[in-house]
């Protein structure tokens, strides 16, 4: 019983949050004149490299797998964390700001590297920068922190 609903839990709030996240990216980077065809390949391309610009629709599948399987991932291990360490309950908002600061800092210093992803030789904007951190805070740090909560005090844990 407690396994199964702390998977519907994270899946519910996984989603809710990757939605969230790459509903912000969508909308940044149609004001860029980015269609959300590359931005989900742009995705891809961190696990197939440059072919991900060359595959159409399978490259898209593949980025839209695999933002939701970040988003999952994210979510489930602050939901193990919230069941040892009870300040993540307790303070959802701070706690989900907190998170999401390492989650950007995780995500663009230490596994973006280390993917296959096309490397600019032109620095990020500002813009980007700070719409990416932002991003991170609230979709998906304060969203996973407040959902959590939210599906553990529903559920009585």
């Amino acid at each position: 019983m407690g396994l199964a609903r702390g998977v519907r839990a994270v899946l519910r709030v996984g989603l809710i949050a990757g939605t969230l996240d790459i509903g912000e990216n969508l909308i940044f980077n149609a004001f860029r004149h980015i269609t959300p065809v590359r931005i989900f390949q742009y995705i891809a391309s961190g696990l197939t490299g440059r072919w991900a610009f060359h595959a159409g629709m399978a490259s898209v599948a593949l980025g839209v797998a695999i933002h939701y399987a970040i988003a999952l991932t994210w979510t489930a291990i602050y939901y193990v964390a919230s069941g040892r360490m009870a300040m993540l309950i307790r303070r959802p908002v701070v706690c989900g700001l907190a998170y999401g600061a390492m989650v950007y800092v995780v995500m663009n210093f230490v596994v973006l590297p280390l993917t296959r992803v096309p490397h600019s030789a032109a620095a990020m904007s500002v813009a980007s920068r700070v719409s990416g951190v932002l991003a991170l805070l609230f979709c998906i740090g304060v969203t996973v922190g407040v959902f959590v909560k939210r599906e553990r005090v529903a559920g009585g844990v």
